[in-house]
């Protein structure tokens, strides 16, 4: 009697099975440090409640700290490729967790400025790092799985800070600052001590921001990154003004928003690993255009189940992007100025923080069918446009790897 034994991997080990050692300290560092965002949700109840600034002079030091957030990708991106992956990944944590305390304890006007004008710098700095690190520990055909569990953690932890930060608001908003910090600090030990640093020898290539901008590929990826963010991120600035004007309660934009991370948390894990094996350019297209539709259909509700369901359209599209965007980056750029490339894709993400509330209010003001209908068509641009690049992306992974290494089927 023979027995057969199936080479065939169980359903856990298709989704999570065969990452690095290292790659599992970065997400679960990732989880903790998430898990621990709670103050910049709350930023702007703390500048108006707990230090009594006026609403426009909190919208001005919210914009020191886009600013901030601008320089942010581009410095982070020079120093993963400069210093390495760890130690700016690590670095930026400690000077987060740093700057954390120095704004929870900042009562005067300049002092605040200050540490929100660092705070943008700091906070996000270890986003290139991060992507370039995946980029180095994981072969490309696996890029796109590593990137979607990476995206389900962070929205996880998130979802799960935004509940604790709620209710630990009401004993002080040091709370907030304190367990931002210590997360963060976990985040950067953790890095430090138990993932190597992957950054190639930079004696055999040299190249700088020039090279990547002389990237005409990539340049044109980021600009449609630029627009689609734009599209993305009204669901955290206007879309709670568009729900409130609508004559609903606050509560409603947070029911609608509880089924984006419901949906997330549990559809994200049963899909990513089919979708890791499409094509990256083409699967972000397709969920560029869902967005744009989950979009566009909230010009046509007027209700709290109308948003839930506008919520739940353009956060399937949201779970078909997971992965890809990263996946993407790591294909147009060199291995030695992976950090460079990804500096320059959170820039793109920067600058939607920044033109989204500003342009997206005035749409607004214009009325709800004029702003999700514009939205919706710029979403669905910015889909046409990745479609057209896909063929490009897809020459250059080609030649990066010719053997074929899961860019698409």
């Amino acid at each position: 009697m023979t027995s057969v034994i199936s080479d065939r991997p169980s359903f856990l080990q298709s989704r999570i099975g065969g990452f690095p050692r290292a790659f599992w300290v970065l997400l679960g560092g990732t989880f903790i440090n998430r898990l621990g965002t709670m103050v910049e949700p709350f930023i702007g109840i703390y500048l108006t409640q707990a230090r009594g600034l006026p609403l426009a002079t909190a919208g001005l030091v919210l914009a020191v700290f886009g600013i901030g957030s601008l320089m942010s990708q581009l410095v982070a991106g020079w120093l993963a490729d400069h210093l390495g992956r760890r130690a700016t990944l690590a670095g930026g944590m400690v000077a987060t967790a740093a700057t954390m305390i120095a704004l929870g304890y900042s009562t005067s006007l300049p002092a605040i400025v200050a540490a929100m004008g660092v705070l943008g710098v700091v906070v996000d700095a270890y986003r290139p790092a991060s992507q370039a690190l995946v980029a180095d520990l994981i072969p490309a055909h696996d890029r796109s799985r590593a990137f979607g569990l990476l995206f389900w953690a962070i929205n996880l932890g998130f979802a799960v800070a935004m509940v604790a930060g709620g209710m630990l608001v009401r004993s002080g908003f040091v709370w907030l600052f304190w367990i931002d910090a210590v997360t963060s600090v976990v985040f950067g030990v953790l890095v430090w001590r138990a993932v190597p640093e992957t950054r190639p020898d930079r004696t055999r290539e040299a190249g700088g921001f020039g090279d990547v901008l002389k990237d005409r590929l990539m340049v044109t990826y980021v600009a449609l990154t630029l627009l689609y963010t734009f599209v993305y991120l009204q669901a955290y600035t206007t879309l709670p003004l568009a729900v409130t004007s609508s004559g609903l309660p606050a509560s409603a934009y947070g029911f609608a928003m509880a089924v984006n991370g419901l949906l997330i948390v549990v559809v994200q894990p049963l899909v990513g690993h089919w979708l890791a094996k499409r094509d990256p350019s083409g699967t972000l297209a397709l969920g560029m255009a869902v967005c744009a539709l989950g979009f566009a259909l909230t010009a046509f509700v007027s209700t709290t189940a109308g948003y839930a369901v506008s919520v739940a359209i353009w956060t399937l599209g949201e779970v078909v992007t997971a992965g890809m965007a990263g996946t993407v980056v790591a294909l147009l750029a060199p291995p030695h100025l992976r950090g460079r490339y990804s500096g320059l894709f959170g820039f793109a993400w920067s600058a939607g923080g920044l033109l989204a509330p500003l342009i997206g209010t005035r749409l607004l003001s214009a009325g709800q069918a004029t702003l999700w209908i514009t939205v919706g068509v710029l979403g669905l641009l910015a889909a046409l446009g990745q479609l057209a690049i896909g063929p490009a992306i897809r020459r250059r992974a080609a030649a990066a790897h010719p053997v074929g290494v899961g860019v698409g089927s």
